[in-house]
C-alpha cells in the first residue's frame, strides 16, 4: 500500500513539474499556436520541426490537461474545448507570428495539419485571426515597403527637377 501511494506522489511530483514547466515556456514565449496535427506523417512532421527551428519555435506535444492547468494557474482562458484530442503546440520565442507563419505555411501543402487557436499578448486567440496574423508580412517586407514609400516622392521630385534642367537646357 506504502508503495502504491509512493508512485502516485511521484506522479503528482512529475505532473506538477510539468504544469510549471509549461508555464514557464508560456511566459518566455511571445505567442503560441495550437496545432491539431493528427495523421501527418513522419516526413512532414520532420520538415515540419525543422521549419519550426529555423525560425526560434519550439514545437511540443503535450497533455492537453497538463496545458489547460497551466494556463488556468496563469488566468488564461478560452482554451476550453479547443485542447482535444491530438494536439501539439508551436511556441514562438523570436518573433511572435513565426509560428502562425510556419504553420500556415506547412498546412497549404500538409492538410493533416490544422490551426486550433493560439496565444498572443497573453490573451487568447482563435483559428481565424491565428491565420490573419500569419498573413501579415514579415519585418523586413514591412521595411522594405515602408523605404519604398518614403522614396517615391523623393524619387518623383528628382525626375521632375531633372525634366526641368532637360527642358530649359
Amino acid at each position: 500500500m506504502a508503495e502504491k501511494e509512493t508512485k502516485m506522489s511521484e506522479a503528482k511530483l512529475q505532473k506538477a513539474a510539468q504544469i510549471e514547466e509549461i508555464k514557464e515556456k508560456i511566459g518566455k514565449c511571445g505567442a503560441f499556436v495550437v496545432v491539431d496535427y493528427k495523421g501527418i506523417s513522419v516526413a512532414d512532421d520532420t520538415k515540419l520541426r525543422s521549419d519550426f527551428r529555423k525560425n526560434e519555435v519550439e514545437y511540443r506535444v503535450l497533455k492537453n490537461r497538463l496545458v489547460l492547468r497551466a494556463l488556468s494557474e496563469l488566468n488564461i482562458g478560452g482554451f476550453e474545448g479547443h485542447l482535444e484530442g491530438p494536439t501539439a503546440i508551436a511556441f514562438a520565442y523570436g518573433d511572435p507570428l513565426a509560428a502562425a507563419k510556419v504553420v500556415s505555411e506547412n498546412a497549404k501543402t500538409v492538410k493533416a495539419i490544422e490551426i486550433k487557436c493560439g496565444l498572443m499578448d497573453g490573451a487568447y486567440i482563435d483559428a481565424e485571426t491565428v491565420a490573419k496574423l500569419a498573413a501579415i508580412p514579415s519585418k523586413e517586407v514591412l521595411l522594405a515597403q515602408l523605404l519604398g514609400l518614403l522614396q517615391s516622392p523623393i524619387s518623383g521630385l528628382a525626375r521632375a527637377i531633372q525634366q526641368i534642367a532637360e527642358k530649359n537646357q
